[in-house]
């Protein structure tokens, strides 16, 4: 994606790390850039999220701007990616996305290719489509969310984010998700795919602005990247289950452990370490025969876990006593 940013009368393009320049106000000479994407908030949660897939690599690092307990920026087209950080500035010091959105719009000469949307913790949402973004584009503000799209193969793509935003039930993840893939099932970008990303934050601001970040996936460059990218969401699943369930371990909770371990395991099954920690979780509840068919599949497939359990006693994760018998029972 590029830089667009007029300076009396001369543009600067950031492209591929390089500074190219050209004159004149209209962007007939640039490169265009596509993208379609979401902001959102989950009513039940208070989370915000921003997701987004287009035909240019890592549109994540560019596109997608959230802060948690804040808002979420989407800053597109051709993107200038001071309305991230701008816009989430000026909601953090309360103001509402409308204006803070309005604010920055007039203060911009190149507002004429810009495709930006905000939303703040409140539910406050808008968005913006300049009159010279290229067709077809558009966007549509609905009920905590906006959905967006510029360079698209036709002017089905936004409403069919909306409706599919609307119609699905699930997680915050789950719905954006199904938005990307509606946009996608009418033809998308005009000229292909190449990268994705989702980032959702929580909705309770933290002190530290590292903190609330609750999903960061990004797809930078792939043949199928919505694909890939739900794949990614189902990983991150698993690995919520999987500290869940050593949270569950460390109040003592040993059957909800097993639960969330096994919650995991359904949704990445061939996923090893999962498997290892699940077993060592077993052999810790004093219930060796549960671990044997695990830590089994698991040195069958792969030796080096095997060298792995016995460095887990000086750390204190497991007793010398389990592993001694574990390796002694299982071949």
């Amino acid at each position: 994606m590029q830089n667009f940013r007029s300076i009396t009368g001369i543009i600067s393009i950031l492209f591929s790390g390089a500074v190219i320049c050209a004159a004149g106000n209209g962007p007939s000479k640039l490169r265009p850039v596509a993208t379609y994407s979401i902001v959102a908030r989950d009513p039940a949660t208070g989370q915000l999220g921003v997701a987004v897939q287009s035909h240019w690599f890592s549109v994540g690092s560019l596109v997608t701007w959230a802060r948690a307990g804040v808002g979420v920026v989407a800053t597109q087209s051709f993107v200038l990616v001071d309305y991230g950080p701008d816009g989430l500035a000026l909601m953090e010091a309360g103001v509402a996305a409308p204006e803070a959105l309005g604010r920055l719009v007039e203060g911009d000469e190149g507002r004429e290719v810009r495709q930006v949307a905000m939303l703040d913790a409140a539910g406050n949402v808008a968005a913006y489509t300049g009159e010279r973004c290229i067709k077809a584009a558009g966007h549509h503000v609905g009920d905590g969310f906006s959905v967006q799209a510029n360079l698209m193969l036709s002017d089905k793509v936004w409403p069919r984010m909306k409706t599919a935003f609307e119609n699905t039930t699930g997680d915050l993840a789950e719905r954006m998700m199904a938005a990307l893939e509606a946009a996608e099932s009418v033809g998308g970008d005009i000229r292909g795919r190449q990268s994705a990303a989702m980032l959702i934050v929580s909705g309770e601001k933290q002190e530290q602005r590292w903190k609330g970040v609750l999903m960061e996936l990004r797809v930078e460059d792939h043949p199928d990247p919505l694909s890939e990218l739900r794949r990614l969401v189902n990983v991150h699943r698993a690995y919520e289950y999987m500290n869940a369930g050593d949270l569950a371990v460390e109040h003592g909770d040993n059957e909800g452990a097993l639960r969330q371990y096994g919650a995991a395991e359904e949704l990445f099954p061939d996923n090893l370490e999962m498997k290892f920690w699940h077993a060592v979780a077993l052999a810790n509840m004093d219930r060796l025969e549960e671990s044997y068919p695990l830590f089994r599949t698991i040195f069958r497939r792969d030796n080096n876990w095997r060298i792995l359990l016995p460095r887990l006693v000086l750390s204190g994760l497991i007793e010398e006593k389990a592993v001694d018998t574990i390796l002694l029972k299982v071949e």
